[in-house]
């Protein structure tokens, strides 16, 4: 072959791929240009919507398989989408609260999807701005106290029934045990853990009137090295009964022989025989309620504190189906059936989270919380009093019940 056309035949095939590679070749008449499967943002890879489903994002501040807090989510995710027809669901997990948390809301929405879940007390402000950016789009934020009257709104469950209910067990374990010294691993000094710590330690009162609760804040929603080191640390200052408001189940794996934790917020982390129980969320019928709303063009934002009747909530080994761990069984029977018995009440709506805080109450410095028959507000339980907070002139959330012996952060 002459090395002139042999010469001119390589250039013209290396100048066709060129074109292929970059795009050059116009695609045929009709086909539009595809949006890409993901988007960086920043250190994150945003997922696209998919065409002609109702498109729910979901903004993850831990891993989705965390065993804890965000594997509870996305369980509770991929629920609803198996129980709804047209919808799709995606998530950013692993996101920083804050700027990050978003950058990464404002991302979803822009790439066309219609809802936009974000799951973590820290993303809230960012979440409300976003929802002020896209007014035709759908936002929820779980946990937090901020919302709009028409597309933005946050979501909780009445976790403290819950957390009642274990510190009820705590309590008839460590008087068991002989041992009235129990621990609670908090994650921030934010008024949620303050409130689901203070249920907890009404809880424990009710079987064991003699008991005493520590507190280790560790400042992290998620880090298994430091919520391994502090639930350590609690069993080897002595107590019997650690609790935890972060994700992994390490109270239950560092618990020495003949000592106990309790998990949190996913019903299948409670897998070591020396976790009592755990206290868990279930999402996805919740999820899939406000779903359907958003999809109708009827959510209109506000705050959805939902309760143990709507079947949002669960105490492991207590459930329909679940069988009591070891460390339950030989509990007093009578302790046993004070928890039956009231977790029956909030599963039919008779007993609610303002059952549980209802005076008389006392904080740990002596003073008097609630008078006989009086009652918290939502936003007493949402928020810290001082002049300047949505609880002024109520009772707020900072004190610690009477039998917590720690000192407020």
């Amino acid at each position: 072959m002459n090395k002139k056309f042999f010469l001119l035949l390589t250039v013209m095939l290396v100048f066709s791929m060129t074109l292929a590679a970059c795009g050059g070749t116009p695609a045929p008449e009709g086909d539009q240009p595809q949006a890409p499967a993901e988007e960086q943002v920043g250190a994150y890879q945003v997922p696209a919507p998919v065409e002609g489903k109702f498109n729910v994002g979901f903004v993850y501040v831990g891993p989705h398989d965390d065993g804890g807090w965000t594997q509870s989510h996305d369980v509770g995710r991929m629920w609803a989408e198996e129980n709804m027809e047209g919808v799709h669901t995606a998530y950013v997990e692993n996101v920083a609260e804050g700027v990050d948390s978003e950058n990464v809301t404002r991302a979803l929405a822009r790439k066309g999807f219609d809802m936009v879940i974000t799951t973590s007390f820290g993303f809230m402000d960012g979440t409300m701005a976003v929802a002020d950016e896209f007014p035709d789009k759908s936002f929820i934020h779980v946990s937090g106290y901020k919302s709009n009257d028409t597309n933005f709104g946050n979501l909780m469950g009445a976790m403290e029934d819950i957390k009642y209910l274990a510190g009820m067990l705590a309590g008839s374990r460590a008087k068991l045990d002989g041992n009235p010294h129990i621990g609670y691993m908090a994650t921030f000094p934010i008024p949620e853990e303050l409130r689901l710590g203070n249920a907890f330690g009404i809880g424990v009162q009710k079987t064991c009137p003699e008991c005493k609760i520590d507190v280790r804040f560790i400042n992290t929603w998620h880090d298994p090295i430091l919520e391994q080191e502090a639930a350590k640390s609690l069993f080897d200052s002595g107590v019997q009964v650690v609790m935890t408001g972060a994700d992994t189940p390490a109270p239950a794996t560092s618990a020495p022989e003949g000592k106990w934790g309790i998990t949190y917020d996913y019903s299948g982390n409670c897998t070591d025989p020396k976790c009592l129980t755990s206290m868990y969320f279930h999402w996805g019928p919740i999820y899939k309620e406000l779903i359907e709303q958003a999809r109708a063009g009827e959510y209109k934002g506000g705050s959805y504190y939902y309760e143990a009747d709507t079947g949002g909530l669960g105490l492991y080994g207590f459930m329909e189906g679940e069988e009591l761990m070891p460390g339950l069984k030989d509990l007093p029977e009578e302790d046993l059936q004070l928890v039956r018995e009231t977790l029956a009440k909030f599963l039919s709506g008779e007993m609610t989270r303002f059952d549980i805080f209802k005076g008389p109450i006392k904080d740990n410095k002596g003073n008097t919380v609630l008078e006989e028959g009086e009652v918290l507000r939502q936003v007493d339980l949402d928020c810290f009093e001082s002049a300047d907070s949505p609880c002024a002139g109520g009772v707020g959330m900072y004190w610690w019940f009477e039998n917590i012996s720690a000192e407020l952060p």
